[in-house]
């Protein structure tokens, strides 16, 4: 993760995938895979859960266990309700990630390609922000507005991964998605 800048452990493609998300949402300091496990009693008798992740961001804390919504069982329920327990006991929040909008998921893989140090001998990326300075551009028409367009594509991923360029994830991402400049409408 290059939030964290380490490599972090996962046991499926889903719990891959949160880990690309939390990447991209930035923020995150530290990610603990399976960081304990928890010990619970109910009507039902006594019960173990060890959550998926821990992802600690300043002064915000998130434990969250990842399986998908058609795998879940009657069990998993319970299991589920003592860990968002447990971690409102810490002060954290619970989450439950049982699937992902397959365009949001597909968006982030495409910008996570780009999301490392990036060397800008082009002086690409200073035109790709001043292109949208005053309205937004197809990514199409952002790319072909600079000199060298082929290697302006991967600067423009890099920018929209960091944040300095902003796209709606909701859209498959490709040359007539809307590029704004971030912070902008």
């Amino acid at each position: 993760m290059v939030s964290t800048g380490r490599m972090h452990g996962f046991e499926s493609l889903a719990e891959r995938l949160l880990l690309l998300a939390l990447d991209f949402a930035g923020g995150v300091e530290e990610v603990l895979a399976q960081p304990f496990r928890l010990k619970f009693s109910s009507v039902e008798g006594k019960g173990e859960h060890t959550p998926d992740f821990l992802a600690l961001a300043p002064g915000a804390g998130w434990l969250v266990d990842v399986r998908p919504a058609d795998r879940i069982k009657e069990e998993d329920v319970l299991r589920f309700a003592a860990a968002g327990q447990a971690a409102a006991a810490a002060g954290w929040r619970y989450a439950v990630v049982t699937g992902w909008r397959g365009e949001v998921m597909t968006g982030i893989d495409t910008l996570s390609a780009r999301r490392r140090s990036m060397t800008d001998r082009l002086g690409l990326q200073a035109r790709l922000l001043e292109l949208v300075e005053s309205h937004p551009l197809r990514f199409g028409e952002l790319v072909d507005g600079t000199a060298v367009p082929a290697v302006a594509r991967a600067h423009a991923v890099h920018l929209l991964w960091h944040r300095r360029l902003a796209v709606d994830l909701a859209q498959p991402l490709g040359d007539a998605s809307w590029i704004y400049q971030a912070g902008r409408p």
